[in-house]
Formats: structure tokens, C-alpha cells, sequence
């Protein structure tokens, strides 16, 4: 009995790397740096994390896997999921480790292959969002017509309309 359950131990493991690889947001802030020089090693990294998350701690609610992943992406990627993702990437995780605990090794294997799938059209739109290299925004800025603003002076300034409440208007004589 101890094959099986080292099976889906690794199936979930497929099983986290598929839900992080097509988690959209995690893909972008790798893509776009958030985590640093190591953004790539962070997101490896988290699979593992996630798994031991898992099989550390039993019967986790939906919102304390969201709490651990904001919390994770936060700290690592500098990064704030408010995009409704968490509850999604929290919910899929909670369901394959699920089907792990109860041995549907075939049933983990089509979700794993539905999830690299995404993860591949994922993996592709994060590449497409990507800024192109050399790329700034004060290059973007220096591409746009300079709006030309006129300071002369018209002439003198017109008066102000008179005040009702008791105060006069000081100006400054001209030299």
C-alpha cells in the first residue's frame, strides 16, 4: 500500500508545480521580475513550500491556503493578488491533494494534463506581456508629442470682481 501513496505523493507534487505554472499572476511577477534576480528559483521554490504546506498541516480551510500564498507572494515577489486568483489557485490546490488523500491516481493525472496545458498558454501570455527589452518608461514618455504650453502674457491681468465681504484686494505696484 506504501507504492500507491508515493504515487499520488508525487502526482500532487506534478499536481502544485501545474496549479503555480498556470497561475497567471505568479507568472508575471516572475516574468516581469518582482522576485528578484532569483524570481525563477522563488517560484520553484514555492512548489515545494506549497507541498510541505500540505502534508504539514491537516485539514486546511480554503482561506488560511489563500492567507499562506498572499502571505508567500508578498513577502517573495513583493507582490498583492487582488485579482480573485487566490481563492481559484487555493481551491484547485485543496482539491488535488484531496483526490492524493483519497488515491485517485488517474483522476490527478487528467487534472495534472488539463493544468500544463493551460500552463503552456499561460507561460505564453505572460511572455507576450512582457515589456520589451531596453524598454522604459521614460523612452515611452520621450515618443509623445510635447504638449507646448503658452505662458505669454495675453496683458494685463483683469481686475477682480469686487469682494462683498469687507476685504480689499493689495496688489503689488508696478516698478
Amino acid at each position: 500500500m506504501a507504492a500507491p501513496r508515493e504515487e499520488t505523493r508525487g502526482l500532487f507534487s506534478q499536481g502544485v508545480r501545474a496549479v503555480l505554472g498556470s497561475w497567471a499572476a505568479l507568472q508575471i511577477a516572475v516574468e516581469h521580475g518582482f522576485g528578484g534576480a532569483h524570481g525563477r528559483a522563488k517560484a520553484e521554490w514555492l512548489v515545494g513550500v506549497v507541498e510541505q504546506y500540505f502534508h504539514s498541516n491537516a485539514a486546511l480551510e480554503l482561506d488560511e491556503v489563500e492567507d499562506f500564498l498572499a502571505e508567500v507572494l508578498n513577502n517573495e515577489f513583493d507582490t498583492i493578488i487582488e485579482d480573485g486568483s487566490l481563492a481559484e489557485v487555493s481551491q484547485q490546490l485543496q482539491l488535488l491533494f484531496a483526490r492524493c488523500q483519497r488515491g485517485e491516481g488517474p483522476a490527478l493525472t487528467e487534472a495534472i494534463a488539463r493544468l500544463a496545458q493551460r500552463q503552456q498558454e499561460v507561460g505564453r501570455a505572460a511572455a507576450q506581456a512582457r515589456p520589451a527589452e531596453g524598454s522604459s518608461s521614460e523612452e515611452e514618455e520621450e515618443e509623445k508629442p510635447e504638449e507646448v504650453m503658452d505662458c505669454s502674457s495675453p496683458g494685463p491681468l483683469p481686475d477682480p470682481p469686487p469682494a462683498d465681504d469687507g476685504w480689499t484686494v493689495v496688489r503689488k505696484k508696478k516698478k
